[in-house]
């Protein structure tokens, strides 16, 4: 309730929030109620589990689902029951929309199913060439084929390639990887990545996957039964111990870092992150190129003393933040370095294990770090 009516929410990032939202939807069995200020940038995923409100907000956004408040896009008006404002229909939104399967005219080969896509937006408003799109996705060697003949990822790569053809302000997509197995979803990964990267189109991303989000998002959203139960960076949020997030098997963190080094001989790579560094196998970038890496928290342990003569490469004195039990585990929330310059790691470790360490917040610990993943 107070939140839809926090007067700060559009203005708290200094006036650069490109959509805002302010919705409420009652069902029978579900309501909707979020107030969200997504940065003019980058990916922006919505994170929950099944049944939590994601798609519905998506498609509050798009305009195909009637909630009431307001939606704006960089102070453009497309919704304000309040103030008494036209209902923009969604085929007037700047949008391009894309879904889990990739719904391209069977009937026509890629290049005339992209300009399709192309004529739905007048020249003068012509914002993203087709040939910039087509190359960003990969897909110049398909375009006299049929949908029937490509692959899923092929056939979701064009569809995201036509959305980018209408020039959208704003590209919302539906979980869409998620009809696709583990090898097709690992092609397109790449290509979702270098749109991230190329484009400065804000994204809406819907996802029930933990992996996508880390690689992906910039911002996160979590949502649990139609309200927003935390938002920010998601570095930030990913080392929270009070969020769900904690609690999956796949929780870790995520480090924006850059390569430091070369131990060519052995195959590693030297990153840094604020407050120390990190070894992980070879990796094909340039020192000085930054780098998105993440380390679960099942793959990192701590000892009291600096383990002597381990097989671990990575053993970097930390201090404990706090500990948050779950059953059998204890999530640890540790901190690298000092003052400023710090990052935040997580470890998941028995119960047993923390009573037997007697572990107290502001204890110094030093942590073993099995694995570290660079996205991408």
């Amino acid at each position: 309730g107070d939140a839809l009516r926090d007067p700060a929410l559009g203005a708290r990032r200094g006036g650069a929030a490109v959509i805002e939202a302010r919705l409420t939807l009652a069902r029978r069995d579900f309501a909707l109620e979020v107030a969200l200020a997504l940065p003019a940038q980058g990916v922006s995923a919505l994170f929950g589990p099944s049944g939590c409100g994601k798609t519905t907000l998506l498609r509050a956004l798009a305009g195909l689902e009637r909630a009431t408040g307001r939606v704006a896009l960089n102070g453009q008006t497309w919704q304000d029951d309040a103030a008494g404002a036209d209902f923009v229909p969604t085929h007037q939104r700047p949008i391009g929309y894309v879904i889990q399967e990739a719904a391209l005219f069977p009937h026509l080969d890629v290049r005339r199913n992209l300009d399709y896509g192309q004529r739905r937006i007048a020249p003068a408003e012509r914002r993203i060439a087709l040939d910039q799109a087509v190359d960003l996705l990969g897909i110049g060697a398909l375009m006299d084929r049929r949908p029937a003949t490509l692959s899923g990822g092929e056939r979701q790569r064009v569809a995201i390639a036509r959305a980018l053809a209408t020039s959208p302000r704003l590209l919302l997509m539906d979980e869409p990887l998620a009809a696709l197995d583990a090898a097709r979803k690992a092609e397109i990964l790449p290509y979702l990545e270098r749109l991230h990267r190329a484009m400065a189109l804000p994204i809406v991303y819907v996802t029930h996957a933990l992996d996508e989000v880390a690689r992906l998002a910039d911002h996160l959203v979590l949502l649990q039964a139609g309200r927003v139960l935390a938002e920010g960076g998601v570095a930030d949020l990913f080392a929270r111990t009070d969020l769900p997030l904690g609690r999956q098997d796949e929780a870790g963190v995520v480090l924006e870092a850059t390569v430091a080094a070369h131990d060519i001989p052995y195959g590693l790579t030297r990153i840094t992150v604020p407050g120390g560094s990190l070894w992980l196998g070879a990796v094909d970038q340039p020192p000085g190129t930054p780098v998105r890496a993440r380390v679960l928290a099942r793959d990192v342990s701590i000892a009291r003393e600096a383990p002597q003569h381990s097989s671990i490469l990575n053993v970097l004195p930390v201090t404990l933040e706090r500990l948050e039990a779950e059953g059998r585990t204890v999530l640890l929330r540790l901190r690298l370095g000092e003052g400023a310059a710090t990052t935040l790691l997580l470890a998941r470790i028995t119960r047993r294990s923390a009573d037997t360490l007697a572990l107290q917040p502001g204890d110094r610990l030093h942590a073993q770090i099995k694995g570290v993943a660079l996205m991408g």
